[in-house]
Order: C-alpha cells, then sequence, then structure tokens
C-alpha cells in the first residue's frame, strides 16, 4: 500500500466516515474507494484527488505523503487551488532516455508545489527514493542544486533522475541511483561539458 492509500484510509477513518460516504461525497461509487485503499487503481486523476481531500478536509499535499498532520483542517475546507505544471517528456530511471520537450501536455496538481515543470519516471533505479516508473516528478528548475539532493540531469541528448554529488576541486560529479543494483554516473574533466542540470526533484505523484 503506498502513502496516499494509506493517508485515503486512515483519514477517512479518523473522521468516522464509511467507504460508502466517502464514495458519496465525491460522486464515486464505494468499490472505487476500496481499490483506491488498497492500491490497486494505477493512476488517480488529479481532480479526484483534489474531490477526496476536500471530503476529508485536508490538502491533496497531505494525501501524497509531502506534508504532516498539520494539512488537516479542523474547522473548515480550505480551497485547493490547482496549477497546471508543463510535461517535459519522460525521465529515465534506469538509464538515460530522450526526453522530448514537449510543452502541449499538462499535469493538473496543487498549486502548493513550488516546481516550474514535471517529467515521468521510467525504470526502478530510484525505488529506494520512493520513486517508481510512472511517477509523475515536479522538478524546480536550477542549474545546480546540493549534494545529495535528486536532480534531474541531462546527459548530451538525454536525461535521467539520480542524487547529485559535484565536487569542483576535483572537477567530478557522480549521479548515484537508489537502488544496489545499479552503479553510479561518473564524469570527470571534459565529460562535465555534456552534463546540464534541470533542476531539483521537489515532490512526486505516485500511482495507485
Amino acid at each position: 500500500m503506498n502513502i496516499i492509500a494509506l493517508r485515503i484510509k486512515q483519514r477517512r477513518e479518523q473522521l468516522g466516515l464509511s467507504a460508502e460516504q466517502l464514495a458519496e461525497k465525491i460522486g464515486k461509487a464505494k468499490t472505487t474507494i476500496y481499490r483506491y485503499e488498497s492500491g490497486f487503481i494505477e493512476k488517480m486523476p488529479s481532480s479526484v484527488l483534489s474531490d477526496i481531500a476536500n471530503a476529508l478536509n485536508v490538502s491533496p499535499t497531505y494525501l501524497m505523503g509531502l506534508e504532516d498532520n498539520t494539512a488537516i483542517i479542523s474547522d473548515h475546507i480550505r480551497p485547493i487551488r490547482l496549477k497546471k505544471f508543463p510535461m517535459l517528456g519522460e525521465i529515465a530511471c534506469g538509464k538515460p532516455i530522450f526526453a522530448d520537450e514537449e510543452h502541449e501536455t499538462y499535469i493538473d496538481a496543487t498549486a502548493d508545489i513550488k516546481a516550474d515543470f514535471c517529467l515521468t519516471a521510467k525504470g526502478d533505479s530510484m525505488i529506494g527514493a520512493r520513486i517508481f516508473d510512472g511517477d509523475v516528478i515536479f522538478i524546480k528548475e536550477q542549474p545546480i542544486v546540493d549534494n545529495g539532493q535528486i536532480a534531474a540531469v541531462i546527459i548530451d541528448d538525454s536525461v535521467t533522475l539520480k542524487r547529485w554529488y559535484y565536487y569542483p576541486d576535483k572537477q567530478k560529479l557522480v549521479l548515484t541511483p537508489e537502488n544496489p543494483k545499479y552503479e553510479p554516473l561518473v564524469f570527470v574533466g571534459e565529460e562535465l561539458n555534456s552534463i546540464r542540470c534541470l533542476g531539483r526533484a521537489v515532490c512526486f505523484m505516485s500511482n495507485l
């Protein structure tokens, strides 16, 4: 069970709501709620996530695991503001794949997310950071990130998602996966000329 499924069920039970009552609030069948809470739905639309958050008096970012219990609204439902994030293509988590920087596709998500664009994760090299194949990764555009942060990095004409470790004195960059079956990518000297940091991963929207 992923974090979204777990938090929906925990918050519903905390409020004393049955699955049928929650389903009525969002205009869905109770079996759909059970499937959401069990993690059997492949992907939850952001509009449904917002509807469920409203019904449970929490923010979407709380359900996504990006906030703690301070996100719960006890007296009233906080209006949910949505923002369109441009989808720039796919980002490789196993090996770099070409990222087609199309601005024709957008993802609707809460405006609380401080990001400039998003990418779709591919592969399993970042599963240790709870990033799985098909997850939507929100990126804050910046030319460099702090060591240890997860970055979207262009390598030649491809893009990958890894933990960033840059050592300027050694002219060395190490891009580290979060899966022991993959080795770090190491670049030194003139090899760094083919590298460009797109930005920092600030949050992700996981599949259900």
